[in-house]
């Protein structure tokens, strides 16, 4: 049971509410709400407003945030004990993350595990869905010969078919290498900060701006192009697995 988040006299009603919130969405789900959802939770429409109220609890050291990383919130839940806000053993100072859940798991020899953390557009940008870490479909086994370097992979899988022409259909699911760099011509996964939202196209740069450019001759698939300051890359596709659909049957 909380005790009275009042001790933390600098936190406003809002701001209360928000950690209230955050503290209970994880405790449920195990993994932290997204800026939208917390927005919703507490009637604030602005995803600028709930960053500038998340910048004072990160401020107060009661939570950390990566901001161009989908749900990319933690609980310091000793810093909430000291106010006396958490008791006993709530878990880590981090929410749990995918790769550790796959530390925790065995691969056969040869093969590696990868975490599937979502969903990204192969279309118009969507927010990345969380994934629940208790599920058997967060990890996709992979030959190691087929990736290389395995560290700091991820999957994601495809919604949309902007990328057709690159082979990637919907349903699909993209490996990708975390990274925040990547060359012109290579596939990525995009974030559009501004939209806080994803998207998996070409990256090409032209002068002050980025360019995503979608695979697909219909057009009404074209390019997004944002100012190079509010595009972040997480990852570049390094393979494609291809998952067959289901025949229909008449």
């Amino acid at each position: 049971m909380m005790a009275p988040i009042d001790r933390v006299k600098d936190l406003s009603e809002r701001q209360r509410d928000m950690l209230h919130f955050i503290v209970s969405f994880f405790r449920l789900h195990k993994f932290p709400p997204s800026i939208r959802e917390i927005g919703e939770k507490v009637g604030i429409s602005s995803t600028s407003v709930v960053s500038y109220n998340l910048k004072k609890l990160v401020d107060e050291e009661l939570l950390q945030r990566q901001p161009d990383v989908s749900r990319g919130l933690s609980i310091n839940w000793e810093r909430l004990r000291e106010f006396g806000l958490a008791n006993g053993d709530d878990g880590s100072n981090e929410f749990t993350s995918a790769l550790a859940v796959v530390e925790e798991r065995s691969a056969r020899p040869g093969f590696h595990l990868v975490p599937i953390l979502g969903h990204i557009a192969a279309g118009e940008p969507i927010r990345v869905e969380a994934r629940d870490a208790a599920s058997a479909e967060d990890v996709i086994e992979m030959a190691e010969g087929l990736l290389g370097n395995t560290e700091q992979l991820f999957a994601l899988r495809v919604k949309g078919d902007s990328m057709i022409d690159a082979s990637v259909l919907d349903g699909d699911i993209v490996i990708l290498r975390q990274q925040e760099t990547a060359n012109d011509g290579d596939m990525v996964a995009a974030w559009i900060i501004d939209e806080e939202e994803t998207t998996l196209k070409y990256l090409y740069r032209e002068g002050r701006n980025v360019r995503l450019q979608p695979a697909n001759p219909n057009p009404t698939y074209q390019p997004i192009i944002k100012p190079a300051n509010k595009v972040r890359i997480n990852g570049k596709v390094v393979s494609v697995i291809r998952v067959m659909q289901k025949a229909q049957r008449f």
